[in-house]
């Protein structure tokens, strides 16, 4: 059973809407906080799900059930920056079983733009000081009840997110209570850990059996502790590539690679996982540490068997790294995320060393390598030298080939299959969907040229759908509003599209001392709307051109000058 609930606080009012999805069913609440208790005691064993809840509407909505003015924690929250749960220790003892659906660091406008919906904000200032009137109350519920509505469709995009969280829940026999939880904090819970504060942070592991020989120059960089901080790094060739190491990973890529033939990825799998159960780099805050290993057997198990109840095992394994690193979790212990970090570096890079002369590297990356291969009979001496490497390491590598590469740096690149599949990583030309759609038509332009050669000006001019052009801006609290040209917009999320209309405008954001910025990738000229976009067709005001522009210069970001 579960609720999807949002809040709005003013000066002198404050309202909830809640929708019932079962009972197709809209509760609103306005100033009656004895009406609004006793809906939540009647629902206090419900889910209740909102966008940014987690930070924010939970906590107005125990303000009110502990009798505090909502206005003074909205404002403690907004305005003063602080984290709701320090505004009384007496929220911790209401039960709410929240969940947040946000997931990313869009607001939910972003999304809501994303999706070509509607996203016109209320003409009601959270600014005026007074009462509001009846029509503003009414203003302000219908539009609270749209983001409430709203909440509701990312959540169906997002749904595995929650089921995953349940499921992970239920697989540990957890609480329903701790469905608010982090994934983090329920990874610590369920390895039991208990905190324990150590002065070793810099104190490393270095495995008896690593044979690296030609760049033992890395391998001293970590030794010597006057490199023991953070803030430094080591900028090294590695098989004629530039690399950096550092303290949170290595990354190494030829910038502007264009590779046609026999492409392969070399994947670690389940890297650091498999680092803390082979090396014993798991949180010594573990009272057992066989758990930890048992946990991964059973996912391996279970996901041998197609079994979808591997997930939430795998979201236990892939969240402790982060939280060892976290202070503010059971399972800090910086000493063993270092060494899994840092051995898991090094055993990559003697994995480099060894196949250095097999193939050209083009770029390596956390816990895998790509490379480029003359002869396909190169492959067999690549997976003999790979076997080795496994079984001296005790890790497991998967291959996989492609027939094109383009890379515009580590963090961006398309890796095509010859029947014309691919790989993508990068915001340039990653894989869109309803709730992470930007400038799609430029995204879509990307990948038909790599894959199908298609010329950029084809795709762009023969597209009739205007939300495929759609560019979608939000200011941040560091900004008081947004202009249109010299006009000020009551709206801090902005959907834009290139206008060739010489009297259009540019888009502008507004600091609170005044200085005003042009807002970042936007058209010199653009037109705004902010109403749905879905199923509309393309006006004759848009300018198609700064589009191939725009798609010409990402694609020579990836090749260079394009013809």
């Amino acid at each position: 059973m579960i609720l999807f609930f949002d809040a709005e606080v003013f000066l002198a009012d404050w309202l909830f809407v809640i929708l019932d999805p079962e009972k197709h069913k809209k509760y609103v609440f306005i100033n009656d906080a004895k009406k609004l208790a006793s809906f939540y005691e009647e629902h206090k064993d419900y889910i209740w799900i909102g966008y940014n809840s987690h930070h924010y509407d939970q906590y107005i909505l125990k303000g009110i059930l502990c009798g505090f003015n909502p206005y003074d924690i909205s404002n403690y929250i907004i305005s003063e920056k602080k984290p709701g749960w320090q505004y009384s220790s007496l929220f911790k003892d209401i039960q709410l079983n929240e969940f947040d659906i946000m997931t990313t660091t869009h607001g939910l406008k972003e999304l809501e733009g994303f999706m070509g919906n509607d996203i016109r904000e209320s003409s009601v200032s959270f600014s005026i000081d007074r009462k509001l009137t009846d029509e503003e109350l009414e203003e302000v519920v219908k539009y609270c009840t749209h983001d409430v509505e709203q909440t509701m469709e990312i959540f169906l995009h997002r749904k595995e997110e929650f089921e995953t969280h349940v499921a992970l829940l239920n697989a540990f026999k957890l609480p329903l209570k701790y469905i608010s939880k982090t994934k983090a904090q329920l990874a610590a819970i369920i390895l039991n850990a208990k905190k324990t504060n150590r002065d070793d942070e810099f104190d490393l592991e270095i495995p008896d059996n690593l044979r690296i020989n030609k760049y033992i120059e890395v391998l001293e960089w970590y030794k010597n502790s006057s490199n023991h901080n953070y803030d430094k790094f080591l900028e090294i060739d590695i098989s004629g590539v530039p690399h950096v190491f550092a303290w949170g990973g290595l990354h190494g890529a030829i910038e502007k690679y264009v590779g046609e033939g026999i492409i392969l990825n070399v994947d670690v799998v389940s890297f650091y996982p498999t680092l803390m159960i082979e090396y014993g780099f798991l949180s010594r805050n573990v009272v057992d540490s066989n758990l930890y290993k048992q946990i991964y057997e059973e996912r391996i198990k279970l996901k041998a068997e197609n079994n979808p109840l591997h997930k939430p095992y795998k979201i236990v394994l892939n969240s402790t790294y982060g939280s060892m690193k976290h202070k503010y979790n059971n399972l800090y212990d910086p000493r063993q995320a270092n060494n899994v970090c840092v051995v898991g570096q090094l055993l990559l890079l003697d994995l480099i060393e060894k196949l250095e002369p097999h193939w050209m590297l083009i770029q390596s990356n956390t816990d895998g390598l790509i490379g480029e291969i003359k002869r396909i009979s190169d492959l067999d001496k690549i997976k003999e030298i790979c076997r080795e490497w496994e079984e001296r390491t005790h890790m497991k590598l998967e291959f996989e080939t492609f027939k094109k590469i383009y890379q515009k740096d580590v963090n961006n690149y398309i890796l095509i299959h010859e029947d014309g599949s691919f790989k993508s990583k990068g915001a340039y030309v990653k894989t869109l969907n309803e709730i992470d759609n930007d400038l799609p038509i430029v995204n879509t332009a990307l990948k038909e040229y790599f894959i199908n050669k298609t010329p950029v000006e084809e795709t762009i001019n023969n597209c009739k759908d205007l939300l495929m052009f759609q560019k979608v801006v939000k200011l941040t609290y560091k900004y008081s509003h947004a202009l249109y040209g010299d006009k000020p917009l009551k709206e801090k999320t902005l959907r834009v599209f290139a206008s060739k209309n010489e009297d259009d405008k540019g888009v502008f954001k507004v600091k609170p001392n005044g200085r005003v910025e042009k807002i970042a990738n936007t058209p010199e000229k653009c037109f705004i709307l902010n109403d749905s976009v879905i199923g509309k067709r393309v006006p004759r005001r848009l300018d198609k051109e700064w589009y191939i522009n725009l798609a010409k210069k990402r694609i020579e970001d990836f090749v260079g000058k394009v013809d």
